[in-house]
């Protein structure tokens, strides 16, 4: 890249530190969603350069698709560019907003559409033996409030670790959560969480360092992070004898699959998890259906060969 093509990348930097700004301050976008749009928007201001292209309101529908043909040409998933695309639209909306653009180039950009994954859940069976932890290990009493919880809640692992003890309310038994975009729902917790969390807080108090709000500490008595969270439940999973590739969202999916095949109830379901729209939430009709397919399959005497 030579000095022209560099300072046209720094020319950019104004208007981009406002629009992560707007993204964190007003549209409450989390740590992690801001830390990948960034990744996006500096490889693509890179591909600018490199493309003597280095006027935002001089990009056009043509450069973007090219770009975004590059990185599919480098091995870029489908979800991989639909984020990526997802990142620059929310750019040039926000340059149409703020800035004066007249239109918005990437709006007419599809990207590569990826097949349906279905979430990967855990077994009733199998959690019962991950949620059997008879350690006396204050951190294993830890892990087993937080285990319990992330499937009793159906939690996101950012939800998690950002709890709080003010976030219990005992009497009624129900964990209020920050989720998404800031959003807050109450969800209830059953007996089994709470008798771990009693457990744990008591251990918890012989941990606490200095003022701490965070309900759950790592071994310093300070906030545990996700990454924690994600290699303690992988030690577990394999001192249990599951799947070391299992992760904490596999709790969240088994809560929700689980919930839908006993009660059918999709609007709970969705309330409980906090998703916004419905069909975020129908991908676990597509499990209960797998499930009921393989019972067929193994009951209905036409169904065999």
């Amino acid at each position: 890249m030579n000095k022209a093509q560099v300072s046209g990348v720094f020319e950019w930097q104004t208007p981009l530190t406002r629009f992560f700004i707007y993204l964190e301050s007003e549209r409450k976008y989390s740590k992690h969603t801001l830390s990948a749009y960034r990744r996006d928007i500096q490889t693509f201001s890179v591909y600018c350069a490199e493309n003597d292209q280095t006027v935002l309101a001089d990009i056009d529908e043509a450069l973007i698709r090219r770009f975004v043909a590059s990185q599919h040409r480098k091995g870029l998933s489908g979800r991989s560019l639909q984020r990526l695309l997802s990142a620059i639209r929310t750019l040039f909306n926000y340059l149409c907003r703020h800035h004066g653009l007249d239109n918005n180039p990437a709006d007419g950009v599809p990207a590569p559409k990826s097949p349906k994954r279905l979430p990967e859940t855990l077994g009733v069976d199998q959690l019962n033996n991950l949620l059997t932890v008879s350690d006396d290990d204050p951190l294993a009493r830890r892990d087993h409030a937080m285990m319990e919880l992330l499937y009793g809640c159906g939690l996101r692992l950012s939800e998690l670790t950002g709890l709080n003890l003010s976030d219990i309310d005992w009497q009624q038994q129900i964990v209020t959560v920050t989720g998404k975009g800031n959003k807050q729902r109450r969800i209830p917790f059953g007996e089994k969480a709470a008798i771990s969390l009693k457990i744990w807080l008591k251990e918890r108090a012989q941990m606490l360092r200095q003022e701490e709000a965070a309900l759950f500490l790592s071994n310093k008595g300070r906030r545990i992070g996700n990454r924690s969270v994600q290699l303690r439940i992988k030690q577990w999973m394999l001192k249990k004898g599951l799947d070391s590739n299992a992760y904490p969202h596999m709790f969240r999916h088994s809560f929700a699959s689980h919930i839908l095949e006993s009660s059918s109830d999709l609007r709970a379901v969705q309330e409980l998890l906090g998703h916004a729209n419905l069909s975020t939430t129908q991908i676990y009709t597509h499990l209960d259906f797998q499930h009921l397919a393989g019972v067929y399959d193994k009951a209905h005497p036409r169904s065999r060969k």
